[in-house]
């Protein structure tokens, strides 16, 4: 008896996986996916013969990295610049570094606005902490603020 074995192999580049598993994979939703590719982060995937997408293992590469811009406090408009060097075969490392450090900026103006506000409602606490409710009129609604 004769018996022949086929065996089909798929290399890495070849594995393919659905929306929905590559959703699943990148913990977000479909929508989420189909959103990015309009957007152009995601690199549109082939499709099966009934229209079906068909991602590859870079494409959980590529929503690993967005995830890793988003927080980092990146906007994808950020992200798909980045994106878009790579794709074009340069370093977009520089161009990172450039946003990091405007990042950073904008953090630091963030957290002194913070310190202000915080500052501001510890102040209104204090007052409150002085001023009876029951002073409160109609028209000033709460003498608190």
């Amino acid at each position: 008896m004769d018996l022949k074995v086929c065996l089909k192999v798929k290399s890495v580049a070849e594995v393919t996986m659905r929306i929905g598993e590559l959703a699943g994979k990148a913990k977000t939703r479909a929508s989420t996916l189909r959103y990015y590719e309009e957007r152009g982060l995601l690199q549109p995937p082939e499709r099966t013969p009934a229209g079906y997408r068909n991602y590859g293992d870079e494409a959980v590469q590529r929503l690993e990295f967005i995830d890793r811009a988003r927080a980092a406090g990146l906007t994808l408009a950020q992200t798909a610049e980045i994106l878009e060097v790579r794709d074009a075969g340069g370093s977009p490392c520089g161009h990172v570094r450039d946003l990091l450090d405007r990042r950073l900026v904008e953090i630091d103006e963030q957290l002194e606005q913070l310190r202000l506000l915080r500052t501001s409602v510890a102040d209104l606490r204090a007052n409150a902490a002085q001023t009876p409710p029951e002073v409160c009129t109609p028209e000033s609604i709460c003498r608190y603020l």
